[in-house]
């Protein structure tokens, strides 16, 4: 697990990261949101013994990642993808640091095969687009097959089969017991990536919640068509159900889908559509973090 415990960054008077505490477990993929300058980076630096906390703890399984011998065997990370020496190849840089790590020259010509960049190992870097960079941090991330995963921003300038790769990738990983931990701000990606969420503001803690509860909690009403609906939208305000028309459909709050299908059963009216209204995540993340919002 990644262990984050009461977690406080300073740089000079601002504090990037105050008081903030929250647990990465495996087996699922964790989006960790926020707006610009929430301290998402900060934190995930301060995981990864690049950030010195003025407080609190930042752990993996239970030690820092500085206590870590060959620390890729337990942790793979893309932080910048554009952390790289453009002068090297591909798998020159990949060999590299898997040389650091005593990880073998068969796992290097693995990861690049698994990252699609097995065509271009013997390329410079300098050459490389902002999606094969992309690429090669993550596949520098599995050099050591790590039970702990964490990227920050890994879509960015991806094209969409890359965005549908590294999707599935991440899924699969957790889908095999390893903790990942995710940073994003395309929600829409996340709402299809994400299993729990971790949403921090002004470096605080917002919420730590399944992607499911987080909509859930935002919920918009229900969308229902009848054959009857003047009738149906009286026996639903009668129920205490608050009813709004719209067009040849009723909007309905105060009542979930599964009352609203025993009143219109009561009533013997057919229904041809019972469609729970949450919002999108973009919607709930919005509404969370609307005073957190450092740079507008």
């Amino acid at each position: 697990m990644i262990e984050i415990n009461a977690l406080t960054i300073r740089y000079g008077r601002a504090v990037a990261v105050d008081d903030l505490t929250f647990t990465v477990k495996p087996g699922k993929v964790t989006g960790f949101l926020g707006p610009n300058g929430a301290g998402k980076s900060s934190t995930m630096r301060a995981v990864l013994g690049l950030e010195t906390p003025h407080g609190g703890t930042a752990l993996i399984d239970g030690r820092p990642y500085t206590a870590y011998p060959r620390p890729l065997r337990q942790v793979g990370a893309l932080l910048d993808a554009g952390a790289v020496h453009g002068g090297r190849s591909a798998r020159a840089h990949v060999a590299c640091v898997a040389r650091s790590n005593g990880i073998g020259s068969r796992r290097v010509t693995e990861v690049l095969e698994l990252a699609g960049l097995a065509g271009v190992g013997s390329k410079r870097i300098a050459g490389f687009s902002l999606g094969m960079k992309q690429r090669l941090g993550i596949a520098v991330a599995l050099l050591g097959d790590p039970p702990v995963l964490m990227f920050d921003e890994p879509v960015n300038g991806l094209d969409p089969e890359g965005v549908r790769w590294i999707r599935e990738l991440m899924r699969a990983q957790a889908a095999e017991g390893r903790t990942v931990l995710v940073s994003s701000h395309l929600m829409g990606e996340m709402a299809v990536t994400a299993d729990h969420v971790v949403v921090v503001g002004r470096g605080r803690l917002i919420a730590d919640t399944t992607m499911t509860a987080l909509v859930e909690r935002f919920q918009r009403g229900v969308l229902v068509r009848a054959a009857e609906p003047e009738r149906l939208a009286r026996a639903l305000r009668a129920a205490g159900a608050t009813v709004a028309r719209e067009n040849d459909a009723l909007d309905v709050a105060e009542l979930d889908p599964a009352r609203i299908g025993e009143v219109a059963l009561a009533q013997g009216i057919a229904l041809r559509e019972l469609t729970p209204r949450g919002a999108s995540l973009e919607e709930a993340f919005m509404e969370l973090t609307e005073g957190s919002v450092e740079f507008r």
